[in-house]
Parts: C-alpha cells; structure tokens; sequence
C-alpha cells in the first residue's frame, strides 16, 4: 500500500496529500518537518492506483529524501 501525508502549504495555508516514495521513508518524515512537495502524476490528476493524491514529497528539512533513504545524509537535528 502506498504512504501518504498530509501537509499544509506555507503559501496559502491549504492542505493536501502527499505520496512519500520508498520503503520506509514515512520514519524520516516527523510531525511538524518542513517538507519540499512536487506534482506527482498526470498534469494536475492523480496517478495510478493513488486517487486524489497529486503531489510527493522530495525534501524533509532541507535535504533530499532518496538521500536520507540511502543514509548519503542525515537530517539536521533542530
């Protein structure tokens, strides 16, 4: 099954759903991070078998996922 977010933009202070890629990278994500978020799927439309989820998570405080992932970086401590 898919991991999903839920994270509320500092633009306009909406909320949406966020697809969180890889095995396991749901543990570097903590309550209150700040994360980068991306489109994800099919201009503007959900993708495959994720419905109304239009974005993934990239950054978690500043450093790349895949790189926390791969232990190439540890998030800051602050």
């Amino acid at each position: 099954t898919p991991l999903i977010g839920s994270d509320q933009l500092i633009k306009n202070g909406k909320k949406v759903s966020a697809f969180v890629p890889n095995d396991g990278c749901l543990n570097f994500v903590d309550e209150n991070d700040e994360v980068l978020i991306s489109g994800f799927g099919r201009k503007g439309k959900a993708k495959g078998d994720i419905p109304g989820v239009r974005f993934k998570v990239v950054k978690v405080s500043g450093v790349g996922l895949l790189a926390l992932f791969r232990e190439k970086k540890e998030k800051p401590r602050s």
